[in-house]
């Protein structure tokens, strides 16, 4: 019988690493190359020499590591050498400039698929099904309980939430986070208005960087720090950490609400203190889980954050192959 080959991916103190390539995957400390999935804060991280991203995903990748880093863009699809492998990113359906890394060495082909969604997004290029030997996938709602209803149905929902708070004459004041979230509730939305929408400085920022790629979104402008400003009826679209900090003062009277996959679970808006909670995730549900896993044939799955444990089991049970991958990937959409 022939010796197994030695893993394409490992787990190492400065996170996933590719010994044949040289690489590691979205590294927790700085390392000599970095091929990254995405720009959230768990994924890209500050001090390593080189980074690789997804061309979409440069501008973001260039704001959040500051003018001393110069990632270097992959088109969706083009290959790379690095090392004695072959690598290429393809697009993740997360956010803004998500990919999966397709790694291939020696017949071995290994799929990281970063954070994704199998949902539509007119913010980002939709998630694409990659054929390989072995999957390493998120799991972070890796439960039956999460499973998503349609984002046109969600976004209604604000829209309504919002007038109604307006006839009451109250704010509302939406919080999602800020990279990704809040862009695309603002691209959604504008199936059911044009009216500006006011944002924080944290989602500003990022929602200029969106729209100098392009994407489309309702009018916005953002919170200022003037009085003569009357947001009474107006919707407003913060982080989380602005919730019950004295910025929100400014808006008197008002609604809150959260934008969020946890909202699925009945009790957890109430724990977290909101008024109302809209279930909207940038992440992955147990259906598109269990599709993508049957789509990429995969003979193994490697499981990272969130529930890894629990669908490892459920996995195996079925006679597929699979095992949780220890990590410090977390999960923005509770920060």
């Amino acid at each position: 019988m022939s010796a197994m080959p030695p893993p394409l991916v490992t787990v190492t103190e400065n996170g996933l690493y590719c010994p044949a390539g040289g690489f590691h995957i979205d590294p927790w400390r700085p390392v000599d190359t970095a091929v990254i999935t995405h720009a959230h804060g768990d994924h890209l991280r500050h001090g390593s020499t080189r980074y690789f991203v997804a061309e979409p995903g440069v501008a973001i990748a260039r704001h959040r590591l500051g003018t001393d880093h110069h990632p270097m863009p992959l088109k969706y699809g083009e290959q790379l050498q690095l090392g004695s492998t072959t690598i290429s990113l393809h697009p993740a359906g997360h956010i803004l400039g998500s990919a999966q890394l397709r790694i291939e060495h020696e017949g071995q082909v290994w799929v990281v698929s970063g954070d994704y969604k199998r949902q539509p997004d007119p913010t980002c290029a939709p998630f694409e099904p990659l054929a390989c030997d072995v999957f390493i996938s998120e799991a972070t709602f890796a439960l039956p309980v999460y499973q998503w209803q349609p984002t046109v149905e969600v976004v209604e929902e604000i829209f309504h939430w919002w007038r109604a708070n307006r006839e009451r004459g109250l704010a509302s004041v939406l919080f999602c986070y800020a990279l990704g979230k809040a862009q695309r509730v603002l691209a959604e939305l504008r199936a059911f208005t044009d009216e500006t929408v006011y944002l924080h400085g944290a989602v500003n920022v990022l929602t200029e960087v969106y729209r100098q790629q392009g994407v489309e979104m309702v009018p916005t402008l953002p919170v200022t720090g003037e009085r003569k400003t009357d947001y009474k009826g107006a919707l407003i679209i913060a982080p989380p950490s602005a919730a019950g900090s004295p910025w929100m003062r400014r808006f008197g009277d008002h609604s809150s609400g959260f934008c969020s996959g946890w909202m699925r679970v009945r009790g957890n808006r109430r724990r977290r203190g909101y008024d109302r909670g809209f279930v909207l995730s940038d992440h992955v549900d147990w259906p598109g889980l269990i599709e993508t896993f049957k789509a990429t044939g995969a003979r193994r799955i490697l499981l990272t954050h969130g529930y890894s444990d629990a669908l490892a089991r459920y996995l195996n049970e079925l006679g597929i192959s699979a095992s949780a991958l220890e990590t410090a990937y977390g999960d923005e959409e509770q920060q």
